[in-house]
């Protein structure tokens, strides 16, 4: 796909998230879709749901041929729904309340093989670029803003020291009740890493003019100021933070 492959709307803002795991994304793109107003859109999750149902059937990597088909199929038939819940994001496949099945460590390295399948891209991508011309929002994963909207009102390249990173998702898995160890963490982290940087087809990468964040070190909330003073300096407008989304020229002094 080629950049111009994407339309632009006047009315939908769009602000893409990129960045290797373990960055804080997710938890990023959510308080800043908060903060503007804006839907949260998980591309991730969509591959995670892809991996979680190849997976039930027993499919795992290096894919044949026949995986292929399989990956093609689960791609293009199963349904997700990306929900706003009490408790934060909900991801439903077919019916079925997925979230925390997609965050287990074996459907992350699955995640990851499955979305350097050409098939699955060919089939998502599509749906992912819709929501976002739909609606807008803030939307994170690994290709956003290099090939799903490489003409993003803000992109933005999160990013974080490896030891950083391995802390924050050992926490998260001991918060869901997974116990690992740091020294593995980094060890899956560094295998997904060079998966999703080596893959042929949409590689994760810094895509021409993204902002390159490191949060080490910052807090949540000075990561989100950080990104809401450079979609500021990108739309050339003060943006009502109280989860409005009211834009305010400030060419007309307001």
């Amino acid at each position: 796909m080629t950049e111009s492959a994407e339309p632009r709307t006047d009315r939908a803002v769009v602000v893409a998230i990129d960045g290797p795991a373990g960055a804080g994304k997710s938890t990023i793109a959510r308080l800043l879709a908060q903060a503007l107003g804006l839907p949260y859109l998980d591309t991730g999750a969509m591959y995670r749901v892809v991996g979680l149902l190849a997976y039930r059937r027993g499919i795992a990597p290096p894919f044949c041929d026949d995986d292929l088909k399989v990956l093609e199929e689960i791609a293009n038939t199963s349904h997700t729904e990306l929900a706003c819940g009490a408790n934060g994001p909900v991801v439903r496949v077919d019916g079925e309340d997925v979230t925390d099945k997609i965050r287990e460590p074996e459907i992350s390295t699955m995640a990851s093989a499955v979305s350097a399948v050409s098939e699955v891209r060919r089939a998502l991508v599509p749906v992912q670029r819709e929501m976002g011309l739909r609606s807008g929002g803030v939307m994170e994963g690994r290709d956003v803003g290099s090939v799903i909207f490489p003409n993003a009102d803000l992109k933005i390249f999160l990013t974080a020291s490896p030891n950083e990173r391995a802390q924050r998702r050992t926490l998260d898995l001991a918060s869901r009740g997974i116990s690992t160890t740091i020294e593995r963490v980094v060890e899956e982290q560094g295998q997904r890493d060079h998966q999703d940087s080596s893959r042929p087809d949409s590689p994760l990468q810094v895509s021409a003019g993204a902002v390159v964040v490191d949060t080490t070190g910052m807090t949540r909330d000075e990561v989100v100021n950080r990104l809401v003073d450079e979609l500021e300096k990108r739309t050339g407008s003060s943006l009502d933070t109280t989860g409005e989304n009211t834009v305010r020229s400030r060419n007309h002094g307001s």
